[in-house]
């Protein structure tokens, strides 16, 4: 009889203790609602944040293009001052009147020229001359000297 009322005693033990694990693992109605409103309040703030980096990044290319507005309005500027005050050869080397001459004219002149790989070897001065990638190309010709020939001088 005492096992019966040992086993009870455990079984209603066991069964308070599930209950009160299992509602303090089941989140509370409030709980679940404050959780909502933290995930909208921070989906909002994610919102805001990219309109404000939008809203930064569209006044950076504005801002860029006002000044290279400026830049190109100073330039036409030194142009014509370069006319009125320079003689017209000097003028018209220093400063091109149009504003995107100057790199029209760079880059008219590397299309002209066409692109020229670099060279790896030395130019030679004459056809006779070893070129750069000879093996013979810095090495000078030595006699070869036999054993004969070096004299052997006595160790002291």
């Amino acid at each position: 009889m005492s096992l019966w009322l040992v086993a009870i005693a455990c079984l209603a033990i066991g069964i308070v203790v599930g209950v009160l694990f299992a509602s303090h693992l089941n989140s509370s109605p409030a709980r679940m609602k404050e959780l909502e409103r933290q995930i909208k309040s921070l989906k909002e703030s994610h919102g805001e944040y990219r309109d404000s980096v939008s809203d930064h990044f569209s006044m950076t290319a504005e801002l860029v293009q006002h000044m290279t507005e400026s830049y190109k309005e100073v330039y036409q500027h030194l142009a014509s001052g370069a006319q009125d005050l320079c003689n017209t050869e000097v003028a018209s080397k220093l400063l091109p009147t149009e504003s995107d001459a100057v790199f029209e004219a760079t880059s008219q002149e590397e299309e002209a020229k066409g692109l020229i790989p670099p060279k790896d070897y030395a130019a030679k001065q004459s056809p006779d001359q070893i070129g750069a990638l000879s093996e013979d190309f810095g090495i000078e010709k030595t006699k070869t000297v036999t054993d004969e020939e070096i004299p052997i001088q006595p160790v002291k």
